[in-house]
């Protein structure tokens, strides 16, 4: 049997709250967009796809090494943007900065012990986000669209520890994907 899974991290009270808010800002804009519920919303590092019962445990131990050798990560939401165009948008996200090129090394240690699992490894930049929702195909943006995500363009948080990995089962439903936790490691190395 196989579970669909995932590494990630959830996010800081103070950045959900402001994710919540703008999330529900949005929400009035008429857009063609399936929204993300805020309670799902979190930092995927490595997405694990379907993975074999059995190979669950020794990848959570990989992962478990991983976090023991890095220490907690500062991030910040940055600001607001779409993957696509204007024509043809795919996903509307919010931006983080902080500590994503120490993130970046740590996303491929994880890979790399992650292999022998299976997991394929992202070869592209770790390009941090919150996905708040996706387009529908077809969908166009419009002028209110780009008037919110000028306005938001210097969207700023305060800055908060990433402290805990976490292993996600996903179950995609008629409803949207439900997520459990299988697992949560600390960080506690000084990587």
């Amino acid at each position: 049997m196989e579970i669909r899974s995932f590494l990630a991290f959830e996010l800081p009270l103070e950045i959900k709250k402001i994710v919540s808010q703008l999330s529900a800002k949005m929400r009035g804009l008429p857009l063609d967009i399936r929204w993300v519920n805020t309670d799902n919303i979190h930092l995927t590092i490595v997405f694990m796809g379907n993975i074999i019962m059995e190979h669950l445990e020794p990848a959570g131990n990989e992962a478990a090494k991983a976090c023991q050798r890095y220490g907690p990560f500062k991030i910040s939401l940055k600001n607001v943007g779409i993957f696509g165009s204007n024509r043809n948008p795919r996903i509307l996200w919010i931006g983080l900065q902080g500590d994503i090129e120490r993130m970046s090394h740590f996303r491929d240690a994880l890979q790399k012990k992650l292999a022998p699992f299976g997991i394929k490894q992202e070869k592209r930049r770790v390009n941090p986000h919150l996905t708040l929702g996706r387009f529908r195909r077809g969908s166009k943006t419009g002028r209110q669209l780009d008037e919110f995500l000028s306005e938001y363009q210097t969207l700023a948080s305060p800055i908060c520890d990433l402290n805990e990995l976490v292993m996600f089962k996903s179950d995609l439903t008629g409803g949207g994907a439900v997520y459990s936790k299988l697992n949560t490691w600390p960080l506690t190395g000084r990587h």
